[in-house]
């Protein structure tokens, strides 16, 4: 490498990104609160899949259910998801990053990872991030790290449209006195636990011994957990075509379900769903894993592992309705889901 150049890590991250595309058909609706999911009428069952920065001011995110998000923002505009439309906004925008040279990792629909030998890793951030805008009209943050962790966290920190740099350097400074949550792959669950063996902060967390936490979280994940405290990342920027872990179909149900063949009828519609996703990428699933959220939002999963990889959709439905026979049902059943997990 020349004398000048550094090697960084680059987490691109559009923007609110189902409501930026949104905004590209409705311009009118720039500065308000606007919200995307379902089929767009709030009073439906269901959740929010993208929040403009205006409605989250008002605490609204994904995931909060529609009714909750019309009565927390009365004046938001709601918008009905259109799935197809989102993913060829993603591929126009990989497509540009794809130009810029470098390694490219695309890592969901809306971010990437590159790999890039730069004099100015700053400026080097500004053009991808002018770039993308140019070529798609979408706003995007550039994380710079000298691993995937760091560049990930910074790119959140550069939230909306600019650039933040984290890296060995400034990583104390900028993350100790951050609740452990704070970390890429620590989420509520983890943290609590944490919480409660006085672990609070990622400071706290990098003092705690490795073996320490062996015993509670596993000989792999205790330590892992303390090594992405101090800023530790080995996973490689790799440039092999993204592929899902996973595939999987819900479905909110405006009226609870209440009597179990509706609920079967319902996993069978499901599960073919799933296999035809699975056909269409020209993947295989190992594990079935069905998803119940009764009346009062209590949610559990059952998994079964499938007698040999396939994308069939008879075997699938089996192991599909022998998860759900470890459900009690003993409640009126608002949200099913089944999940295919890949080879």
């Amino acid at each position: 490498m020349l004398s000048g150049v550094e090697r960084v890590v680059l987490h691109v991250d559009l923007d609110q990104f189902i409501v930026a595309v949104e905004l590209l058909r409705h311009p009118e609706l720039r500065g308000r609160p606007v919200l995307v999911g379902g089929s767009g009428d709030p009073n439906e069952r269901g959740v929010v899949a993208g929040a403009s920065y205006e409605a989250r001011e008002r605490g609204v995110k994904s995931g909060t259910p529609l009714r909750t998000a019309a009565s927390r923002c009365p004046e938001a505009v709601f918008l009905p998801s259109d799935r197809d439309t989102y993913l060829a906004a993603s591929a126009e925008v990989m497509g540009a990053l794809g130009e810029l040279g470098g390694i490219l990792e695309v890592a969901g629909w809306d971010e990437a990872f590159m790999l890039v030998d730069t004099e100015d890793a700053h400026e080097t951030a500004r053009v991808v991030r002018e770039h993308v805008r140019e070529r798609t009209a979408l706003q995007c943050s550039v994380g710079i790290g000298d691993n995937k962790l760091r560049a990930k966290l910074a790119s959140g920190m550069a939230k909306p449209a600019g650039v933040f740099r984290l890296d060995v350097g400034n990583w104390v400074e900028v993350m100790s006195e951050r609740p452990t949550d704070a970390l890429w792959g620590v989420g509520g669950k983890t943290a609590g636990k944490l919480a409660a063996r006085g672990i609070a902060t990622v400071a706290d967390l990098a003092r705690t011994p490795m073996d320490e936490l062996a015993g509670e979280f596993g000989k792999n994940i205790g330590p892992w957990l303390v090594a992405l405290a101090h800023g530790y990342d080995s996973s490689p920027v790799t440039d092999e075509p993204f592929r899902a872990r996973s595939h999987g179909r819900e479905v909110t149900f405006q009226r609870d379900l209440r009597e179990v063949e509706p609920v079967r009828a319902e996993i069978t519609r499901l599960s073919h769903q799933v296999a035809e996703d699975l056909a269409a990428d020209e993947t295989l699933a190992r594990r079935v894993v069905v998803k119940v959220r009764d009346s009062r939002f209590g949610t559990h999963t059952h998994g079964v592992a499938l007698p040999e990889p396939t994308r069939e959709a008879a075997p699938i439905e089996r192991a599909a309705q022998r998860a759900l026979d470890r459900f009690p049902l003993d409640r009126p059943i608002r949200l099913l889901g089944v999940r295919a997990e890949l080879v």
